[in-house]
This record gives structure tokens, sequence and C-alpha cells, in this order.
């Protein structure tokens, strides 16, 4: 737990200017606590009692000459009590101030670094885990810096230098009594080494119990056409009260925790309040202590059990953040990403109009040991070229196009971009020279231009009309509410399958890449949209490679030449014509296609 949060250090250190004033503020403060006490000693032993005034307060009492001494001395307790209330809370105040700005900084940067980490992450790894739960960990367990921040340094700061003012205080009042107060720690902390491990992990079952339920709604909004047209509110409704239950019987757990916790320490710090009343009262029917002394160690024992009240607590809400804590580092630890290596270089800019060459060489690829999708691929796309991959599903076609983005890398092998292998240069430069049309669009709530901008944010808007009219798109939309600055809905629910895809082929138009990736463009669109989506399509390779993935076999016609995968290997490459007339793989999936076509028009 200590090497996890000192990992925090230097989110707190970044910003150490603040972080000295809140020291200097933390001492000042537990000054003023130290010192509330005392205007009531003055009251019972000086101004009540009448007893000698020590020379300490003789100069409080010049600001009050005009009235007699016992006069004066209740005076001089009222306003020191005053004084010191307005000192401490004007302290207060601008710690908390203070601390906000340091807190709240932490946790920014720190969602900063998991947003980072999440955006460079693999798309494998975010297969495995859900939006949902990235989402939680990023808005809610990030909150844990502030906690622990607060919980390891301002709080137990402030306690610690409170306590010690204190005990060098109290010590020198009777050090007996002092002995007395402090003798009972030790319980405490077998109370502490008793209850943290199951606060933690109460702790734990509770964030997940959140989680879940986040994943949940954001599963469920993200689906809502299908939620609807399935009439599966109810069941949702079921599940999600299923969900909110868990989430309750597990705070309620961690709860019945804590306070089985505080039980324990306020009995113990009740036992030592006894204990000190007890001793504290005998010395003074004694006679060797002041009721004024007894009642300024009650309050310094008052205070006493509030630092150590504080300092379990604190303990206990470490606990519990430490489960956030475990979540985040689990983010930010997590070794499935594109890794640079130390030498990368940027990747030279392609020539204009010309397109890259792309090599694959003898390049295999599995997801799980011994269990290859791709095996010993051999191919050399020449600039300008288009290449479309065919093959039953499962055959590895948008693995091996997904190398060459390092959204993968391949196990053996190698991709070589314009002669250069992909995992020498910077991600950055690398993705810079690729653009993609996916088979789901992921258009953005934002205008239409800048969805269209989206790859290239320096873009003109001539440069934005010359890409949506070389996309076809430029017609449907002029006619939208406000043209290009209308604003589409999520994921672009108010537009219709074409012309979701005409935008995204406008983004990679104005993009201006050397190389295209298409997968799957037209799999969900109908023969008429998917006649008028080829014509974008024919604009968008032009001057460019391009790497297309089909499963309709008519989308891939107008390629350069055609490679057929199968079980991870290339079986068949060549044009249309030639590997239908060959009646390998490619001509039985041509077969199959047209078999499918005539028996869904003739029903």
């Amino acid at each position: 737990m200590i090497g996890r949060i000192f990992r925090l250090s230097p989110y707190l250190c970044q910003r150490w200017p603040l972080v000295a004033v809140i020291v200097l503020l933390t001492v000042a403060s537990s000054a003023a606590t130290v010192l509330q006490p005392w205007p009531m000693k003055i009251l019972v032993d000086y101004a009540f009692a009448a007893g000698p005034a020590p020379d300490w307060l003789a100069a409080g009492l010049r600001f009050f000459a005009f009235a007699d001494r016992s006069v004066a001395l209740v005076c001089l307790a009222g306003a020191a009590t005053l004084a010191l209330f307005g000192v401490n809370s004007a302290l207060n105040a601008v710690l908390s101030w203070s601390w906000i700005a340091v807190g709240q900084g932490m946790v920014y940067q720190l969602a900063a670094d998991v947003f980072a980490r999440l955006q460079r992450l693999s798309l494998r790894y975010h297969a495995q885990h859900s939006v949902g739960d990235n989402l939680d960990r990023l808005t809610n367990d990030t909150w844990c810096a502030y906690s622990i921040a607060s919980d390891v340094f301002v709080s137990p700061l402030q306690r610690l230098v409170t306590m010690i003012g204190i005990g060098v205080i109290a010590w020198q009042m009777d050090r007996w009594l002092t002995v007395l107060s402090f003798s009972l720690a030790p319980l405490l902390a077998v109370a502490v080494w008793y209850f943290g491990p199951l606060l933690k992990r109460r702790a734990r079952q509770g964030r997940e119990a959140q989680a879940r339920l986040t994943r949940f709604v954001h599963q469920t909004v993200t689906s809502m056409p299908l939620v609807q047209a399935f009439a599966a509110e109810r069941r949702n409704l079921d599940h999600f009260d299923v969900l909110v239950d868990e989430a309750v019987a597990a705070s309620q757990r961690g709860v019945l925790i804590q306070k089985s916790f505080g039980l324990v320490s306020g009995l113990t710090n009740a036992l030592g309040q006894a204990i000190v009343l007890l001793a504290g009262g005998l010395k003074i029917l004694a006679g060797s202590a002041t009721l004024g002394s007894l009642l300024v160690f009650i309050a310094y024992m008052r205070t006493l059990q509030n630092a150590w009240q504080g300092l379990l607590e604190t303990y206990a809400k470490l606990k519990a953040s430490e489960a956030s804590l475990d979540r985040l580092f689990e983010v930010l630890d997590a070794n499935d990403c594109m890794q640079e290596l130390d030498h990368a270089q940027p990747l030279p800019a392609a020539r204009a109009g010309r397109g890259a060459h792309l090599v694959f060489e003898s390049v295999s690829f599995a997801y799980e040991p011994e269990r290859l999708v791709l095996n010993e691929i051999q191919l050399d796309v020449l600039p300008g070229e288009t290449i479309a991959f065919v093959g039953p599903t499962g055959a590895g076609k948008s693995t091996l196009v997904s190398l060459v983005p390092r959204f993968l890398d391949p196990c053996r092998g190698r991709v070589l971009f314009d002669g250069v292998d992909v995992r020498s240069t910077t991600l950055d430069s690398l993705r810079a020279q690729i653009s993609m049309v996916l088979q789901e669009p992921f258009l953005l709530p934002c205008s239409v231009a800048e969805n269209i901008a989206y790859g290239c944010r320096a873009a003109t808007r001539e440069a934005i009309v010359s890409a949506a009219e070389s996309a076809n798109a430029h017609e449907f939309i002029r006619a939208l509410p406000h043209g290009y600055d209308t604003v589409i809905g999520e994921k672009g629910a108010t537009l219709s399958g074409g012309q979701k895809q005409r935008l995204a082929i406008a983004r990679a138009l104005v993009r201006n890449t050397p190389l295209v990736i298409l997968d799957e463009p037209s799999a969900a669109l109908d023969q008429q949209t998917e006649r008028d989506l080829l014509e974008a399509l024919e604009q968008l390779s032009a001057g460019r490679t391009t790497l297309m993935i089909a499963h309709r076999l008519s989308t891939v016609r107008r390629a350069d030449r055609i490679v057929v995968l199968d079980q991870g290997r290339i079986v068949e490459m060549g044009a249309h014509a030639d590997l239908v007339n060959r009646g390998g793989l490619y001509q039985r999936l041509c077969s199959w296609q047209q078999d499918y076509v005539a028996e869904h028009i003739s029903s």
C-alpha cells in the first residue's frame, strides 16, 4: 500500500508552493487549537478563585485597566475565546481553499493520465473491458487521489501537530495525567490492525458493485433502439433493481464494519476519559491540582480523542480509497498497449499522390499461444494499388489489416511501410499517414463539419466542402436544417447508414493520407446505396494505396488484386475474373453469395 501511495507523490510535488503554504497553515491552525481551552483556565483559576495571576496574563490585563481585576480577567477570557475562534476559522478556511486547489488538481492530472493510458491501450484490451467500467474508473476512482492525499498528508499532519502540541503542554502541566491520556493508544492500534483488512475488502466489494451498476446503465442507454425494439424495458428495470440492491447491500456491509470500528475506538476513548476524570478529581481533592487545570486537561483529552478518532477514520477512509487506487493502477499498469521503441523515429511523409508501399514479410499472429490467427503471410502491396481481402469469417482479414496501424503487433515477421518497420516508428507519425473507413462510422454528437474535420483539425471550410463533394455527401448535407453546422445525434442516429458512411469517407478524404483502410464499409447497406457509395470510394482510392475488407464480393470487383484468406493463410490471389475461372475458394464464395441473393429476391 505504501508503494502505491508513494506513486501519487509526483502529483502532489508538482504543486509544492501551495503544499508549503498548507504545511504552514496547518501548524498555525494546530497552535490555535491547542490554545483554545486556556481562556477557561483564566476564568476558573484566576477570575473566579481570585488566585494570583501569572506573568503571562499581565500584558492582556493592560487592555482592560478600566475594570477591576476579576472583571478584567473575565473580559480577557471572553476576548481571547473570540480571537482564537476567529483566527482558527480563518486559518481553516484558507487551508481548505488551498487544499481544494491542490487536491482537485491532483485528481484531474491523474484522470488525464488514466485517459491518456486508455487511449493507448490496444483494441484487444478495450474488447475485454466495458466502456462503463472504464468510465467509472476515470470519473469516480480518480477521486481517490484527493482522499488519499488528504488522509495521508493534510489531516494526519494537522492532527499530529495538534497532538504533539497538546502533549508538550500537558506534560508541563501534569506528567501523570499525560501518561494516562496516551496509555490506551496500543488498544486503538490493535483495533486498526484487526479492522483494516475488513474495511478494504468491503470497500472493494462496494466499488465493484457500483461499477457493475454503471456498466449496465451505460450498456442500456447506448443500446436504446435494441431495448425498445425487443420491449426489454421491464426486464432491464428488474435487473437494475437487482444491481441497486447489490450495491446497497455492499454499502451496508461496509457501513457495519465502519460502525463496529467506530464503536470499539469510541469505547476506548470513553475509557481513557473516565480514567483521566478519576485521577484528576482525586488530585484536586488532594490539593495537588486546580480545577482550571483539570478542565483544560479534559478539553485536551477531548481534543486528543477527536484527533485519535480522526486518525482512525483516516485509516478507514484510506483502506476504502485503496480499493479505488487498485482499480486505477490496473489501467495504468496494463501492458496491453503498443509500446514505442526508445529510438523510435517519425515515419517520413509519403510523396503526394503516390500512395504507400506496404510489405508483409512472413507475418504470423496469435491472440493465444499456439493458436495462430495469421500464418506466414507474405504480401507486397505496391503504391497506389487497391487490395481487397476476402474469405470466410475468422480467416484473419481484420487482424491482418490491424497490423498496419499497429493496433496489434505480429508475433513473427514484420510489416514495412515505405520500407520502414512500423514497430520502429512513432505511433503518431504512423497513424497520421493512415485513414480508415469502418463498418460502423463512429460519428460524434457535434456538427457535420466537425465530424468531417475530426482527423484534420486544421481543415478549412473549403477543404471540408470539397471532401464532402468528392464523397457524394454535399447534397444531403445542404438539405440538413443548418447545413454543415447541423449537429447530428449520438453515433449519427439522425442519419441513414449511407449518409453516415459518406461522411466517414469525407473524413478520410480531408485527411489526405497515402494509405486508406476500408473495413467492410458497405456491409450494412442496400444495393442502391452501395452503388452510390462505390463512386465515393473510387474518389477516396485515387492516388492512394487502399486495403479493403469486404464480405460483399460486389464491392471488391474493381480491386487491382483480391487476396483470399482461409484459416490465416493466403490461399488465392489475383483479379476477380482470374479467381472466378480458377474454381477455387473465391469462386465458391461468389456462388454462395449469388445463390443467397437470388433466393432472397425470389422470396
